[in-house]
């Protein structure tokens, strides 16, 4: 929970597959924002041991995806970025989505971030989004500091944005697109790793966050907030992050979660009820 200094810029963000398509970018940039640790995305990855690969725990033909899903032919991965961002912004349905996303390595910059979310650190290196404008703000009141609510007008090109994407066509195309997603995460340092097990394994750690009742309150520790709590600021990066997003938001967010959660799993959506 750093604030805005001559240093450094925030950045927001959790990447475009995770909600992924908004919510890789609202996440993302929340992390710089409020103080993650600026790591180098080798330095996020902790190398698994030597083994023999196990058989995938959810395989991503599971996933319940239209028969009519796209099968047209996939570029390379260091090809991919074009057609990426075409993917993304379509599946926003808002074209200033473009303005939002590092159109680099895009593919990369998302696995790397969602793999980092369950750490305790977020790499600030390989974020897939643009920082937010303005600066981090707080309301201190009889020596108790909490976040200021104006904080979230900030994020609101990002959060609707995650409101905007179709949780059935956002698998839809991350089933498609999976290969890459694949072969990034294995370049990430996993050759023997499934990107789509630890895809369900971020979101459960991300639907496990707590809800607090009141504001947390913060502390500052030397030039950046922190939470007072301990249990708090032991969370997971991810946990933290929406902790940080307050209870409007992180219910939005986590409703959008388990929703593209079912999919993956295989279970379609129930078809919205009709006013």
């Amino acid at each position: 929970m750093k604030k805005k200094t001559s240093i450094g810029s925030w950045l927001l963000g959790l990447v475009v597959v995770l909600v992924v398509a908004g919510l890789a970018l609202y996440l993302g940039q929340k992390m710089r924002q409020h103080g993650a640790v600026a790591v180098s995305s080798a330095d996020a990855v902790v190398q698994p041991p030597a083994s023999s690969p196990s058989p995938p725990q959810h395989p991503i033909m599971q996933a319940a995806v239209p028969a009519a899903a796209s099968t047209a032919a996939l570029p390379p991965l260091g090809g991919s970025d074009e057609d990426v961002a075409a993917a993304l912004v379509a599946l926003a349905g808002n074209g200033r989505a473009r303005d939002l996303l590092v159109t680099r390595q895009i593919v990369t910059r998302i696995v790397a971030t969602i793999d980092a979310l369950p750490r305790r650190a977020l790499g600030t290196l390989m974020l897939p989004a643009h920082p937010p404008k303005g600066a981090f703000a707080t309301i201190e009141a009889d020596g108790r500091i909490t976040m200021a609510a104006q904080n979230s007008g900030r994020y609101t090109p990002y959060i609707e944005m995650m409101k905007n994407v179709d949780p059935a066509e956002l698998v839809a195309w991350y089933v498609h697109a999976y290969p890459l997603f694949q072969q990034a995460y294995q370049e990430l340092g996993y050759p023997h790793g499934y990107f789509n097990d630890r895809l369900i394994e971020v979101i459960d750690d991300l639907l496990a966050a707590p809800e607090p009742a009141q504001p947390p309150l913060l502390q500052r520790v030397n030039s950046h907030y922190a939470f007072a709590d301990p249990s708090l600021e032991s969370l997971s990066a991810g946990q933290k992050l929406l902790l940080r997003t307050g209870p409007a938001d992180e219910a939005l967010i986590k409703a959008k979660l388990r929703a593209i959660r079912t999919i993956l799993l295989g279970t379609r959506l129930p078809a919205p009820a009709r006013s």
